[in-house]
């Protein structure tokens, strides 16, 4: 009885195991299947602009889109300590003239939830209800969780940017995708559960 009793145990765990499993593969593809595409070809006007550091071609966006008169200012959240305003406006020849006037840099942040908390921050401190989020297109979903966690009477355009690097249309096929989506979800379930069992961070 003792054995039987066991193996039906054993046999229990298994079957929780294989949920588990069942569960977390569907919601990876659903995850994956959810993914922007494509970047966003013709954003609104916003109060403002927020670029995540992480990744190449987000900064070139978010200035792109402060020159076009699509948020009166932009912030780049999680600049690594050391790092000038003098070395960045250097990615785009026309943006020194928006460094000097409507370029603010953040080094606090160094991870999403502190890039949420430093952009809530700057955005109570200019009042602004509206933003632009710039950052790569894996990345969106657990940065939107958590700005709007942080933010929740702000409203948030996703921009997304496509790192050349990472290829969504046939990801199964290529090793560093695959691990990247599957760290990327993993971090997002957490960062959901957190904000389902937390109040606002801020």
């Amino acid at each position: 009885m003792a054995s039987g009793q066991r193996l039906s145990g054993l046999q229990v765990l298994c079957f929780c195991v294989f949920v588990a499993l069942f569960l977390w593969l569907g919601g990876f593809l659903h995850f994956v299947a959810e993914l922007p595409r494509r970047q966003a070809q013709q954003p609104g006007i916003n109060d403002a602009i927020v670029v995540l550091t992480g990744g190449r071609g987000r900064l070139q966006v978010g200035l792109r889109m402060l020159a076009a008169g699509r948020g009166a200012r932009l912030l780049i959240s999680g600049v690594k300590s050391g790092i000038s305003a003098v070395e960045l406006r250097d990615i785009q020849a026309e943006a020194a003239e928006m460094f000097s006037c409507c370029v603010d840099l953040g080094y606090q942040a160094h991870d999403t939830r502190g890039n949420a908390i430093e952009t809530s921050l700057w955005a109570r401190h200019h009042g602004y209800r509206s933003l632009h989020l710039v950052t790569a297109s894996y990345h969106m979903p657990r940065s939107l969780l958590l700005f709007r966690q942080a933010m929740s009477d702000v409203d948030f355009q996703p921009i997304p940017v496509m790192p050349v690097s990472v290829k969504l249309d046939q990801w199964w096929l290529f090793p560093g995708t695959l691990k990247l989506l599957i760290v990327e979800y993993s971090k997002f379930l957490v960062s959901l559960i957190r904000v389902r069992l937390t109040s606002p961070v801020i």
